[in-house]
């Protein structure tokens, strides 16, 4: 296929997503209108579903508890790229559009994912210019990507719900990215209401902790001396993180930031169970590991100082990022060919994380940033200002990234996946998850 079969390929895909546009933003508002925390997303996964089912899309559901995955195939037969948006919100009471009972809010764009995502699947399969590539489209709906109500999602493991707590690690668990050859995603860039592309190219990963102080009650006031103040021990071990914390290079890019779940039952009792978690952050496995040895020393010796004992429970979080570079420049390029004059920056580093990092250890993987939203991400001031350039600019990108990647017999798909080798086999990955449980049942709930 020449260029300029492609070039009229996605004139007819970005045309498609134009005409859609009002859909698309009705869809976003709808998701926004209901917000639910991951592994919940029952009803947010029940819309996705009916535009699947109104596109002729055809798809399944269920997996990781929430996900949809929807297939487009080519006319022959080549790779399958995945478009993913994610189902979940974040805790955020104090946005205007939190849910009241919960708490939960799209505070982090997560609804302009999706809408991205179902643009690039209006362009593709309404036009039906799948025919005349080499190849699949998947677009994944996935679950549970934000690291929360982690006692929750414990217990959704022990029950043999899940094995992995959060959605995409989930989903590679159970096979879910076995038949997918490569992965993109989008993100939404705080404080950025223009048109924005700001390409990233690594994250932190991190892993998780639940910690519990068991201590003895007594009387507060009556018999302090009998008891052991599990609420003391718990505030030395962060004052102990705190000391580790100039021990951090500045290379690393660490984060460990602890919060008390649990501080005490009643006020005249000496605390006898007290919890804390926290994530153990960094820019690479190796620094994770270090890091999180050094965390455990000094709540441990919080326990020790007071007489407490100290149970660690440690979990596995989500992997640092690699974005792959091809898949960077295939992106810029497209999105440049939608909107011209779109703002390109360089996104660099990422402080926080996403388990598309965990993806991106498997297969070549983008996650780049976009604007069109105002506001700090997980802030009740978060809000979308520009829809075109929130979701439409970046489903009009997917949608010519996958016709590029797919046209003359799949010929760059095919390059990029020749060139791309894998940090870590599925198998490996699972071992490496596997490795970080260290599950110490609380003495009590």
């Amino acid at each position: 296929m020449e260029i300029t079969d492609k070039e009229v390929l996605k004139q007819k895909v970005f045309k498609m997503i134009d005409d859609s546009a009002q859909e698309l933003q009705d869809y976003a508002a709808d998701v926004a209108s209901e917000p639910e925390f991951g592994f919940k997303e029952f009803k947010t996964s029940a819309k996705l579903a009916a535009q699947f089912d109104k596109l002729g899309i055809p798809y399944r559901k269920g997996m990781a508890i929430t996900a949809v995955k929807g297939v487009l195939k080519g006319g022959k037969p080549g790779p399958t790229i995945a478009i993913l948006g994610e189902l979940d919100a974040i805790g955020c009471p104090e946005h205007p559009k939190a849910d009241p009972d919960t708490g939960a809010a799209h505070a982090c764009g997560h609804h302009m994912q999706q809408s991205s995502m179902l643009a690039a699947a209006y362009g593709l399969a309404k036009t039906g210019v799948m025919k005349d590539l080499c190849g699949n489209v998947v677009f994944f709906g996935v679950p549970a990507e934000e690291y929360v109500q982690i006692a929750y999602r414990k217990k959704l493991r022990k029950e043999g719900k899940l094995h992995f707590l959060h959605g995409k690690g989930e989903l590679i668990y159970e096979g879910e990215f076995d038949d997918i050859d490569m992965a993109m995603m989008i993100h939404s860039q705080k404080k950025t209401p223009e048109p924005v592309v700001a390409i990233g190219t690594s994250s932190n990963g991190f892993i998780g902790k639940t910690i519990q102080y068991v201590g003895k009650a007594a009387h507060a006031a009556d018999a302090p001396d009998q008891g052991i103040n599990a609420l003391n021990a718990a505030m030395l071990g962060i004052m102990g993180i705190n000391a580790l914390r100039e021990t951090f290079r500045d290379d690393d890019a660490i984060r460990v930031h602890p919060i008390i779940t649990k501080g005490g039952d009643l006020v005249n009792n000496v605390p006898d169970d007290v919890r804390i978690e926290t994530y153990v952050r960094a820019k690479t496995m190796d620094a994770i590991d270090r890091t999180n040895a050094k965390v455990d020393a000094a709540l441990r010796a919080g326990g020790a100082a007071i007489g407490a004992k100290v149970n660690i429970d440690t979990l596995p979080g989500q992997l640092p990022l690699i974005c792959n570079q091809e898949m960077n420049e295939l992106f810029v390029h497209n999105a440049q060919e939608a909107f011209p004059e779109v703002k390109i920056t360089n996104a660099g580093h990422f402080s926080a994380s996403t388990d598309m990092g965990d993806v991106s250890h498997l297969m070549p993987a983008i996650h780049p940033f976009i604007g069109g939203v105002d506001g700090l991400l997980h802030g009740p001031d978060f809000k979308v200002v520009d829809f075109k350039a929130a979701a439409l600019l970046p489903g009009k990108a997917f949608a010519g990234m996958v016709i590029d990647l797919l046209s003359d017999d799949a010929k760059d798909a095919k390059k990029i996946l020749a060139d791309f080798k894998p940090a870590l086999t599925k198998e490996q990955y699972i071992a490496k998850l596997d490795g970080y449980f260290s599950e110490e049942e609380p003495d009590h709930d």
